[in-house]
């Protein structure tokens, strides 16, 4: 591909020093340094990929950098996402990021949006910037980008991590494939466990990050061989490096409009709904009942220590999957109405599924909507 942006204004003495180590090298040189210096980048999320993808552009010399987050710094963030600080714990990400920034290079201009990507704003974002980099954690924001991307033509880098795995790819409008063809369909939202129940490796974040950080100097230059028609897999636990290669489908409708992407947006206030067969019941119907269910906790006995529904019994998952209904008849005794909880809802469900093919027919087991977090939500005494 061609450099995606023309060389801005001559480098300042000050500029020269700091960049000294990018002018040495053949494929940027001073030249390639302007371009990075005039290029508007949008990053989407200052999260796991976000961070070392920010950072690193920030101190490529980056001429704009714009991020996009709406939400705020966790402590549970800290372990991974190296642009925030302890005391940053609350603040919005974006706030955050910025600060961060402008402490590694006081002069960058850098822009917040404190938001999430949505179909009302994406258009005009991508269109403002040179180049966007989706480090999104959901797949209706990695396919509101994809589209976006198609709409108004700009390249977009793209990446995923779950727990010591990651991917990278890049799509360029009319230069390769794009993610729908390679993935064509949005997947269910709750289809793959997100890293708070998953779990991922801090340095994964890292280490996938760069790479995105690298293909958008790529791209911006215009040297190298950027990922398109590739998809390089990480895995960090055997540390490997695989590439899919693929090609454009030729059957694959184009993309005309962000109505799909819209309803994928528009997800219920708490929670996923369960899958089909899969009983719910909402923490106001439980408060409702005549008659307290007994409350299965199936997460992790770490996650019980932050916090738990009083009186709730704990039987993790693993157990519960593998030995089936016994599991749980051994925690609850002669319980005949049982209520099964997780963060979400999302492992809670599949334990339901997984014993009710066993449970005895006057036993009730139900899934509860949204877990401890549509609990403590909706709960006037919070959970320990």
């Amino acid at each position: 591909m061609r450099p995606l942006v023309e060389p801005g204004p001559e480098l300042t003495p000050a500029e020269i020093a700091r960049y000294s180590r990018h002018l040495s090298l053949p494929d940027v040189g001073v030249t390639g340094q302007r371009r990075l210096r005039a290029a508007k980048v949008l990053v989407i999320g200052a999260g796991g990929l976000g961070a070392p993808v920010l950072q690193y552009l920030g101190a490529a010399g980056i001429g704009q950098l714009t991020v996009i987050d709406d939400d705020v710094v966790d402590v549970s963030n800290l372990q991974r996402q190296i642009l925030h600080r302890d005391a940053d714990v609350g603040r919005p990400k974006v706030e955050s990021a910025r600060d961060a920034l402008r402490r590694l290079d006081p002069g960058l201009t850098v822009e917040t949006v404190a938001e999430r990507l949505s179909p009302d704003n994406a258009l005009e974002l991508f269109a403002a910037h040179d180049l966007v980099i989706d480090g999104a954690d959901n797949f209706a924001t990695r396919y509101l980008s994809n589209d976006a991307a198609e709409l108004t033509g700009t390249p977009l880098v793209w990446g995923t991590i779950f727990r010591f795995e990651g991917q990278v790819s890049t799509f360029a409008p009319g230069h390769g494939p794009m993610l729908r063809d390679l993935f064509p369909d949005i997947p269910d939202a709750d289809s793959v466990p997100n890293c708070a129940e998953g779990g991922v490796l801090g340095v994964l974040c890292g280490l996938a990050g760069s790479l995105m950080a690298a293909e958008a100097i790529k791209l911006i230059c215009g040297i190298g061989d950027p990922l398109l028609g590739r998809l390089l897999r990480v895995d960090a636990l055997n540390t490997s490096f695989t590439t899919l290669r693929f090609s454009p489908d030729p059957d694959r409708p184009a993309v005309t409009d962000l109505a799909e992407v819209a309803l994928a947006c528009a997800t219920p206030a708490v929670g996923a709904p369960a899958p089909a067969g899969v009983a719910e019941v909402t923490a106001d119907e439980v408060r409702a009942l005549t008659s307290a269910p007994v409350i299965v906790d199936v997460r992790e006995a770490w996650e019980r220590e932050l916090e738990a529904i009083p009186g709730s019994v704990h039987v993790p998952l693993d157990d519960v999957v593998d030995r089936g209904w016994p599991s749980l008849a051994e925690a609850v005794g002669p319980a005949t109405d049982i209520v099964v909880h997780c963060r979400s809802g999302v492992r809670s469900a599949r334990a339901v599924s997984a014993v009710s093919s066993e449970v005895p027919p006057n036993v009730r087991i139900r899934s509860l909507a949204g877990g401890i977090e549509a609990w403590a939500a909706t709960e006037t005494t919070p959970v320990r």
